[in-house]
């Protein structure tokens, strides 16, 4: 594939992403963010969350589901998304919260404060397959949203490096559970860690 087949490619993607977008732009919508959420998997760690408010004009190329992307690509985007986003925000809820009230609603309670953190109030809220109760903003709930809709796409990129570089700085403060590698998510080295040492603080003890 030549350099331009590529580039045409990933324009005709983009287009693709932002069909939720236009719809509700040309209903007169102004402002809609995108909410995704990463950690709901982990033994350790965070579960956080995003919320990304994109301009109309939009024309990154290549964000897409951050699981589909490389992390120098992810880091990249990352930066590129937040200087085009008119706003965003990030979410999070802790172990002993997820513990607490489970991981779903913690994970619910993050994509709240997200969406609460965001300097524009947005008139309609995209949220990769979930459905907010809480939330006094019109919302449409996308199934793989973070495939199909790129304001959704946007706030996982965001969150997932948010994430990422916080489990890096874990691996430093509780070494032996290999964070650095698997983010928390249960690998061999994790649970060989896990045998050798037992938990550290930022374990979900409902999760082991």
């Amino acid at each position: 594939m030549t350099k331009q087949e590529r580039l045409e490619k990933q324009k005709l993607r983009l287009e693709e992403m932002l069909v939720y977008e236009r719809k509700l732009w040309d209903a007169g919508k102004e402002y809609i963010a995108g909410v995704d959420e990463v950690g709901r998997g982990p033994l350790a760690g965070p579960v956080v969350t995003a919320a990304v408010i994109l301009p109309k004009d939009f024309s990154l190329l290549g964000v897409d589901d951050s699981k589909k992307l490389s992390p120098k690509r992810r880091d990249e985007l990352f930066d590129q998304i937040k200087e085009a986003a008119i706003c965003y925000a990030i979410g999070r809820r802790e172990p002993e919260r997820i513990d607490e009230i489970n991981i779903l609603e913690a994970t619910k309670e993050a994509m709240q404060e997200a969406i609460d953190g965001l300097r524009i109030k947005p008139d309609h809220v995209l949220i990769d397959a979930v459905n907010l109760k809480t939330l006094r903003i019109p919302q449409t709930s996308i199934i793989h949203g973070d495939a199909t809709s790129v304001s959704i796409a946007a706030a996982s990129i965001i969150a997932k490096v948010t994430r990422d570089r916080e489990m890096l700085e874990m691996a430093k403060l509780y070494p032996g559970y290999s964070f650095e590698s698997n983010k928390g998510y249960g690998t061999a080295a994790h649970y060989e860690g896990l045998a050798a040492k037992g938990p550290c603080p930022i374990h979900r003890k409902s999760f082991l």
